[in-house]
């Protein structure tokens, strides 16, 4: 397998790739889903800031020192540069309800945003410059996606770790304008640090995924430009990132449609949970809307998925609100039960040991399907008078609706801003991003933070 690999150039081939996309050649609907990505990354930040993982990050940030040159969405502290992409990556990620890619399977917004802010913000570089940096790095990261699936994730690696650490740090490259050799060369250091454990889900470490994946690329393009060498085929080399990560190795799935941009299967997030868990809950309230009855009407449930969720979000007991958010038994539950699975506070230790919830938590049982795409869900509900009523669906079908979708964005990016921001200041922020190609990233990371302009 290492010969096949090195005679396939694929880490130059798509770093030449990426480096190649400009703002000004990038078609409307690519430049409009960039934008949404962060102006959805900027609402899920906002609403983290509070979380206990961020403040411990920021206590130690403050106790570590540096030269404070970046800022953090929701709190005045300015940091470091790495100290950034780590907080911020942690902080867009905490509450699990950022936006996820397939070819990644993980999550792209929670890595390659924070990573760019930071080094964005040091540069003062100019919006546009950071939304191509962002499709770039988005490219690049679906596409090594792809050459290592499905055994990488499969084998239990976090890929929003692993990959998202190729990806920011091919973004930053492309911001900073390093040439292809040094992008080369940034890969391999940040495939050299790329870590993240699928095991650890539900823990604080799972966020933590996606501020170290940010930092490593940070790091990495930094390094590379002050001339740090590693290899500039760091993929596909003997004892490499796909040889070693996966027993998965599939270069033309990484290589093929060279046109194509994996952006278009970007998937947002409306329920602040798993992605694994949203095909069921979508099922739940269509079952609700449909057939209107109550809980306690419910004689058992079962929700049937793709065998790959019970490695991802089948806890099934779940004892605290983040556990909560990897359980199918109790987010479909709470579905069922008419809570609210888009807002923040649903999901506590409170919420969790609701006995009403736990008794409908323990009626449901999940079967696991072989062979059925990722994210496709049926939910089948038994009810006391005999009725069984069920319902399919599959949230890994991206949106095709791009104006709709940036509505709803815009509404979930109101919701869980303006407590925390004030109406006027999360107005003014949403102007901003929507403009983002016009603004400088200084300017909207000083708005975000509410930090003198």
């Amino acid at each position: 397998m290492g010969t096949a690999m090195q005679e396939r150039d694929i880490t130059a081939t798509l770093v030449a790739r990426a480096l190649a996309i400009r703002y000004a050649s990038l078609p409307q609907w690519v430049r409009n889903l960039a934008g949404q990505c962060l102006i959805d990354w900027f609402a899920v930040a906002i609403a983290g800031a509070p979380d206990r993982l961020v403040q411990l990050l920021l206590d130690e940030a403050r106790a570590e020192g540096g030269h404070p040159v970046a800022s953090v969405p929701g709190h005045r502290d300015r940091v470091t540069r790495n100290q950034a992409a780590l907080v911020n990556g942690t902080m867009s990620h905490v509450l699990d309800y950022d936006d996820v890619n397939l070819n990644i399977n993980g999550h792209p917004s929670a890595v390659l945003a924070p990573a760019l802010l930071a080094v964005g913000e040091v540069l003062d570089a100019r919006g546009d410059e950071l939304l191509a940096a962002f499709v770039a790095g988005y490219e690049f990261a679906c596409r090594a996606g792809r050459l290592i699936a499905p055994g990488h994730y499969l084998k239990g690696y976090h890929a929003t770790a692993t990959v998202g650490s190729l990806g920011a740090a091919l973004a930053c490259a492309h911001l900073l304008g390093l040439d292809a050799e040094r992008t080369q060369h940034a890969v391999g250091i940040a495939a050299s640090q790329a870590a993240g454990l699928k095991g650890l889900f539900g823990t604080e470490c799972k966020p933590f995924h996606a501020g170290m994946a940010a930092q490593n690329g940070v790091r990495a393009a930094a390094l590379a430009s002050r001339g740090m060498v590693s290899r500039p085929d760091a993929l596909e080399c003997r004892q490499g990132f796909a040889a070693v990560m996966s027993p998965d190795f599939d270069p033309a799935a990484a290589l093929g449609e060279p046109e194509k941009f994996y952006i278009s299967e970007n998937l947002f997030k409306y329920h602040a949970a798993c992605y694994g868990t949203h095909s069921a809950i979508e099922c739940a309230r269509q079952l609700i809307e449909r057939h209107c009855f109550a809980p306690d009407a419910i004689q058992w449930v079962k929700v049937r998925v793709e065998k790959g969720a019970d490695a991802v979000c089948n806890i099934a007991t779940p004892r605290t609100g983040l556990e909560a958010k990897f359980s199918l038994r109790l987010t479909t539950a709470m579905a069922l039960s008419g809570r609210d699975t888009g807002e923040l506070a649903t999901y506590t230790e409170a919420v969790a040991a609701d006995p009403a919830l736990v008794a409908l938590r323990d009626r449901t049982s999940v079967e696991l399907v072989e062979g059925w795409p990722l994210m496709q869900t049926e939910v089948i509900v038994r009810l006391n008078d005999g009725r069984q009523v069920q319902a399919q669906c599959d949230t890994g079908v991206p949106s095709t609706d791009f104006e709709a979708q940036a509505q709803r964005i815009a509404q979930k990016f109101t919701r869980l801003t303006r407590h925390a921001c004030g109406r006027e200041r999360s107005d003014r922020l949403l102007d901003a991003l929507r403009n983002l190609a016009e603004c400088r990233v200084r300017g909207v990371m000083a708005l975000a933070a509410g930090q003198p302009s």
